[in-house]
């Protein structure tokens, strides 16, 4: 996010001119440029489009009877981020009075959210900002769900999704992007969601793994692992993620100038690098196949890795910053079955340490000249600039993210699973039938698309074909007579 001192709010009031006044509104409307204001607009459009591509990914890597659910929850993930922030997300992350851990409640129930310069970015009044954020809170619980893939129940999971926004990921948000944040304050540098969007869902995930247990399998005590049930749903999930990632990350310098370009731009490269370096290290890894799943995963990575540094860095270091965070993913890969934690979409392994590896590297390369390409932002830069120490901020950044939503989410997990009706887990029986059969009632694809299509060209096929008992126009039945001795 940018980082610009808000301007002083006392000539418009907390209330942003919450009035039926039209002079008022005339003057709120007057304070913003329109540019600006429509690009943020157009970039929480297409981030929204992130939120079903994540459930699309997540059906396609899931099995078949397992694939509704994980869409399902896509979308109703929208439902519950959406009336949280509503509720007292927005206030408790970015109400002006808020402290170093979280904010009040100055702006629950949305009260009070209008026209006033928001915390986030003088530029754009609070409204925007809370849709802006809005769709950001959505992607990181969606993500953080796959967790559990194929095994945890349904309504327990909305239940904890709502209360995960606002204990963990509420938090974590603010220290980051509210000026009155600790890590703000520190000077740790995340331009669109290494740390709270990336970091958090990604361990929220690893314990979410860790406390509904492992999958059912026959494979005694090794780790689960299945091939995904539907390729075209992972390459159309990716297609939407990388689509609406340059909302996510363009739109993250919250106005319309140079530096909201840059930013996409580097979006793009370490996106396209990530998915080369990921796809590559398959071929050699693996069998030996070019994987349409592989170069989806990489290009995920690599856009995982660019998005707390786009903002920051020179557009040749989105290149490494492509690869290393690639490689780091695809090796973290191995990781679950070292710690024997069921990860099945390895949400941690891409998230977790993608989004740690991009912190990281946004020390090293932080440029100041970049920083600034906004007319508003000044930092020090990082190694690059010879500012030695904004490695060390970012790892502390990276640590207090990764730890906290570790261990809260395990908490927060705990005391669900004792809860009556609440049990995280669908029953052991209905597990190999499916969480589809389970909690859905419905499939996502009865037959399969590919049997649906494999159907028709073999009907095709077999339409275009001679009858073999009738006699042939040609007279090849007559020839054949007349050969016989």
């Amino acid at each position: 996010m940018s980082t610009e001192e808000p301007i002083d709010l006392t000539g418009y009031g907390l209330e942003g001119g919450d009035s039926n006044n039209v002079t008022i509104a005339a003057a709120m409307n007057a304070q913003y440029d329109r540019g600006d204001m429509a690009w943020v607009l157009v970039a929480a459009v297409l981030v929204w489009l992130m939120i079903p591509g994540v459930g699309l990914l997540y059906a396609g890597l899931s099995r078949k009877h397992a694939s509704a659910a994980q869409l399902w929850q896509g979308l109703v993930a929208v439902g519950i981020v959406t009336f949280q922030w509503f509720f007292w997300g927005y206030s408790l992350t970015f109400s002006h009075s808020a402290n170093v851990f979280i904010g009040d409640l100055s702006n629950f129930g949305s009260m009070h959210v209008l026209g006033a310069p928001s915390v986030g970015s003088s530029l754009v009044p609070d409204i925007l900002f809370y849709l802006f954020q809005l769709v950001f809170a959505c992607v990181t619980g969606v993500i953080m769900l796959g967790g559990a893939v194929e095994r945890g129940r349904l309504l327990p999971s909305m239940v904890f999704l709502f209360i995960w926004t606002t204990i963990v990921y509420d938090p974590i948000a603010c220290w980051t992007w509210n000026s009155a944040g600790w890590l703000f304050k520190l000077g740790s540098l995340d331009f669109a969601g290494g740390g709270p969007v990336h970091m958090s869902s990604g361990a929220g995930a690893l314990a979410y793994a860790l406390m509904v247990g492992r999958r059912t399998t026959e494979t005694g005590t090794k780790m689960p692992h299945y091939k995904p049930g539907n390729v075209f749903f992972v390459a159309l999930g990716t297609i939407f993620l990388w689509f609406g990632w340059f909302g996510f990350n363009g739109g993250s310098a919250v106005n319309m100038s140079i530096r909201s370009v840059y930013a996409a731009v580097n979006t793009n490269l370490a996106a396209s690098c990530g998915a080369l370096t990921f796809c590559i290290l398959d071929y050699f890894r693996k069998d030996q196949k070019w994987s349409i799943v592989s170069l989806c995963t990489g290009a995920v990575a690599g856009l995982v890795g660019i998005t707390p540094a786009c903002g920051y860095v020179p557009i040749y270091t989105a290149v490494p910053i492509g690869v290393i965070t690639a490689a780091a993913c695809n090796f973290a890969f191995d990781l679950k079955h070292i710690i024997k934690i069921d990860d099945g979409l390895d949400v941690f392994a891409l998230h977790g340490i993608g989004g740690f590896v991009g912190n990281v590297l946004t020390g090293l390369f932080a440029a100041d000249y970049v920083a600034a390409l906004d007319g508003l932002t000044e930092l020090p830069g990082g190694w690059i600039n010879h500012n030695w120490v904004q490695l060390g901020y970012q790892l502390a950044g990276c640590c207090a993210i990764l730890s906290y939503s570790f261990v809260i989410t395990c908490l927060i997990l705990f005391i669900i699973d004792k809860i009556p009706g609440l049990d995280l887990r669908i029953p052991s029986e209905f597990e190999d039938k499916g969480i589809d059969q389970y909690d859905i009632g419905e499939m996502l694809l009865e037959y399969g698309l590919m049997e649906v299509i494999e159907a028709g060209v073999e009907a095709k096929r077999m339409s275009k074909l001679p009858d073999a008992h009738a006699p042939s126009s040609d007279g090849e039945h007559a020839t054949m007579e007349e050969s016989k001795p």
